[in-house]
């Protein structure tokens, strides 16, 4: 892109983001905070719109604005954090491994479950109770603790 710069509203139509999120992204260190102009207004340079894609791009594959926030600040410094990312990138893949693994645990007790639930509710009474969730287990396994997702 050239030397000029872009408004907020520029960027974020470039970037294909919101206003707000810029914001976001400079509170969270993602974004260097732009200059102002005499009279306040943010204007960012115009590789901006690069930044801005490739933080979208790394969130999007799964890096935290945290992990993001501390890579980008080495790499503005001048720093090489190409072994943390790779490190990171790698920590991601093993956790989503293990994720597949608990979904498919899940997914295999799902179907025992329906099979059970299809038969008490096949001697179930019209118009009766079947008490379905009653006989959920007290804490499936495959129920992830982590962030609320399903593991």
């Amino acid at each position: 892109m050239t030397d000029r710069t872009l408004g907020p509203d520029a960027l974020a139509r470039l970037a294909g983001v919101s206003t707000d999120t810029l914001r976001y992204y400079e509170r969270r260190g993602l974004l260097p905070a732009p200059p102002r102009t005499a009279a306040g207004y943010r204007r960012y340079p115009a590789s901006s719109v690069e930044r801005v894609q490739l933080i979208r791009r790394a969130l999007g594959v799964g890096f935290t604005v945290k992990e993001l926030s501390r890579v980008l600040a080495e790499r503005d410094k001048g720093g090489a954090p190409c072994r943390q990312v790779h490190a990171l990138l790698a920590a991601k893949l093993a956790d989503l491994d293990r994720d597949l693994i608990a979904l498919a645990r899940l997914k295999d007790d799902l179907q025992v479950m329906l099979a059970e639930w299809d038969a008490r509710l096949a001697s179930t009474p019209p118009g009766r109770q079947a008490r379905l969730l009653d006989t959920l287990p007290p804490r499936p396994a495959a129920i992830g603790k982590r962030r609320g997702r399903v593991r």
